[in-house]
């Protein structure tokens, strides 16, 4: 009763969309989560979709991403609150200009042609709001989507089509048996030849458990929404030189974020909002637009992501233990590539290879850094 195809560790949206792409080619698929499905990065996060301003090394996986988030309601039954409103990065100055001029040459000389440099009078059709700045950074096929409704969409998605959750069960302990993995927690034994870990922020405490050791970090981005203010923008808007992320949703709020970071307790996994950064970002908010400095902020929060020194997640196999696969360190933008992150971890483990160029993610890249730098 406890034997499984595949045994996938933590149910945010790289677990659950791991789990819908292997249950569609019909495995047997255990999901493990040790709270609820999407209860902390994956549900909590700014629900950016967007490949503006990905790493280079990202930048196949988020192109790949985004036509499947261009399908999301085929994909998974559920449109997932997905509005493809653009992104822009806005340029406040010149030395900004400048900066977004030589990230667009890098890009376009890598053969992309998804960000576009727009001038002052574009940037400000695009973001009415913001008369100081002169240009942007443009990435029209962008958007954001609703992030709890998207990992539950994938889980249900998931469990439709045969998938197993099980939920407030954290893992205690993994072995390697005769051929077949056995994972604990408490005292049940599940058992499975192969393993996923989609463990987020405990990413690292999983790969421990294989022999892999990885330099992971955990902190807490802070978000907050505002009330309800009449329409005055679509793109989600960031800054090129100071932190910010802000967008109107439907209902007329507005979500603030950008980067800054809440005090964080991993023994008890409880965040503490830090007023000091939340009044930095509304300061920001209101030099960029001035009208809302009298808009109430109305909530807050955080969520617990797990920070790869290089900013860039752990994708593939294990480079210790056999039949075993992360996914993991995403460094709080990996909402909008967990659709096809779930497709490369079902061809890895059903075909033995994927087409995507992953090598960069590989688990052990620091400990080959360290090995060439000792030669």
């Amino acid at each position: 009763m406890n034997a499984y195809d595949v045994i996938i560790i933590g149910a945010g949206i790289q677990g659950c969309a791991s789990a819908f792409n292997l249950a569609l080619r019909k495995c047997n698929v255990l999901l493990l989560e040790k709270k609820t499905a999407g209860r902390q990065a994956s549900g909590v996060n700014a629900g950016g979709v967007r490949r503006l301003f990905r790493a280079p090394k990202e930048i196949p996986l988020s192109l790949a991403a985004m036509e499947l988030w261009h399908r999301i309601e085929t994909l998974v039954d559920h449109d997932c609150g997905f509005r493809p409103t653009g992104q822009v990065k806005i340029a406040e100055s010149d030395a900004d200009m400048r900066q977004l001029e030589a990230r667009a040459k890098l890009v376009h000389s890598l053969g992309y042609t998804h960000e576009e440099l727009v001038d002052a009078g574009e940037m400000r059709r695009l973001v009415p709001a913001a008369r100081h700045c002169v240009g942007a950074l443009v990435s029209r096929r962008d958007g954001y989507a609703e992030p709890y409704w998207t990992t539950q969409a994938f889980c249900a998605a998931a469990v439709r089509r045969g998938a197993n959750l099980i939920e407030h069960s954290p893992v205690t302990a993994i072995e390697r048996g005769n051929r077949t993995w056995h994972v604990r927690c408490g005292a049940t034994t599940y058992e499975a030849p192969i393993v996923v870990n989609c463990s987020g922020a405990w990413g690292d405490r999983i790969a421990a458990m294989a022999g892999d050791n990885v330099p992971l970090s955990a902190e807490a981005p802070t978000m907050m929404v505002t009330a309800r203010v009449s329409h005055f923008i679509d793109a989600v808007v960031g800054l090129t030189s100071r932190k910010l992320s802000f967008k109107q949703m439907p209902n007329g709020t507005v979500v603030i974020g950008g980067g800054h970071r809440s005090l964080l307790d991993m023994s008890t996994e409880r965040t503490v909002i830090d007023f000091t950064k939340l009044k930095i970002s509304a300061q920001t908010v209101t030099q960029v637009f001035p009208f809302m400095k009298n808009v109430p902020i109305v909530r807050c929060w955080a969520g617990i992501e797990g920070i790869m020194p290089d900013q860039i997640p752990v994708i593939g196999p294990s480079a210790s233990a056999p039949d075993f696969y992360h996914a993991f360190g995403f460094s709080a933008h990996g909402f909008q590539l967990g659709p096809i992150v779930g497709q490369i971890m079902a061809e890895l483990i059903l075909d033995g290879r994927t087409e995507f160029p992953i090598r960069p993610f590989r688990v052990d890249r620091f400990n080959l850094k360290r090995a060439l730098g000792a030669e």
